[in-house]
């Protein structure tokens, strides 16, 4: 006598779920350093978890492939971690760009140990950064960024006011897009032709705002009440651009996720249109306009002259475009 099958559903609830794979275990000293880096340098959350990751990574490999921790690793531990990185062989094999950041991570993680008294001496010394092209930034014409503009215009409603008031904070002012959405409801200045930012390391800068801007910012502001949730308004007060999602404010992904939907809605290609290429564009329209390195420096907030010195090849490489495209002698040949 044949027993019939137990149905399919029954089979799957009988059979005990798959365990959970453990996390690997965290490094010596890793939250020594992680806790160091929030309090003497203001770490940002992101950069926290980016060395967690390269630091366990690394640690995992040496555990594994050289029987020994990251903490009692030698230089040639650490030059056969970076070569397994870099290995065409392999099939997640690394950028040049990502090798040169888990150096920086694992340099880091020594200066750590040897200011700490707890190694003699720093193997990551002796080690060379990879060298990495660094390529230009992607920009939109003047053109497509009036066309994104005149298209988030054109939508209404509290959602589209939002949308223009970013747009056009962002092409006017060239925050990076965790300054945007992190700007507190306090940071525009009295006069309404300003903001305060807080940048990388809890720098602050003040950053001006065209006159388009400041128009676009004022529309929005009445609707702000509309993106708060009732019974979360406390903690929503604080922040410029509140939002109605879990998490309670404008999240970067989001404000990527409109910028392509609005990319597409204008007629441009999704792939080309980022927060970040905004920034590009803000930078580079303004030194095409004449505007001096020293003053877009301290609008983008950097550290270094030299990264914004980037801006000036993509204007470079564009006049030669001209140049070649539209000067007689050009043509002739």
């Amino acid at each position: 006598m044949s027993t019939a099958a137990p149905p399919a559903g029954a089979a799957a609830k009988a059979r005990p779920g798959r365990p959970k794979k453990p996390a690997p275990p965290l490094p010596p000293h890793v939250d020594a350093l992680l806790d160091m880096l929030v309090a003497e340098r203001g770490a940002a959350a992101n950069t926290r978890d980016a060395y967690r990751r390269d630091l366990t990574d690394a640690d995992g490999f040496l555990r594994q492939r050289c029987a020994t921790g990251l903490d009692r690793a030698s230089s040639e531990d650490l030059r056969a971690y970076l070569a397994h990185l870099g290995d065409g062989r392999i099939k997640e094999k690394a950028s040049v760009r990502t090798v040169a950041r888990r150096l920086s991570a694992l340099r880091q993680y020594y200066k750590f140990l040897v200011s700490e008294g707890l190694r003699a001496e720093d193997p990551s010394s002796v080690l060379d950064t990879p060298k990495q092209g660094r390529p230009l930034p992607k920009i939109l014409s003047e053109d497509d960024v009036g066309l994104m503009l005149a298209g988030a215009a054109r939508r209404g409603g509290p959602e589209g006011r939002r949308l223009a008031a970013l747009l056009e904070i962002l092409y006017a002012s060239g925050l990076r897009v965790s300054e945007l959405v992190g700007l507190s409801a306090s940071a525009l200045s009295r006069d309404g032709r300003a903001l305060l930012v807080r940048g990388k390391g809890g720098k602050e800068r003040l950053v001006p705002l065209s006159l388009p801007a400041r128009d676009a910012l004022a529309a929005y502001l009445p609707d702000r009440a509309y993106f708060m949730v009732r019974g979360r308004e406390a903690k929503q007060q604080a922040f410029l651009f509140p939002s109605r999602s879990a998490a309670g404010v404008l999240t970067r992904r989001r404000l990527g996720q409109l910028l392509k939907e609005l990319a597409l809605e204008v007629g441009l290609d999704p792939a080309k249109v980022s927060p970040h290429v905004l920034r590009h564009c803000f930078a580079t329209h303004l030194l095409d306009h004449g505007a001096d390195l020293r003053s877009v420096q301290k609008m983008l907030g950097h550290a270094d002259i030299g990264t914004t010195q980037i801006y000036t090849h993509v204007v470079g490489e564009r006049l030669k475009s001209t140049v070649e495209t539209h000067h007689p002698l050009a043509r002739k040949r």
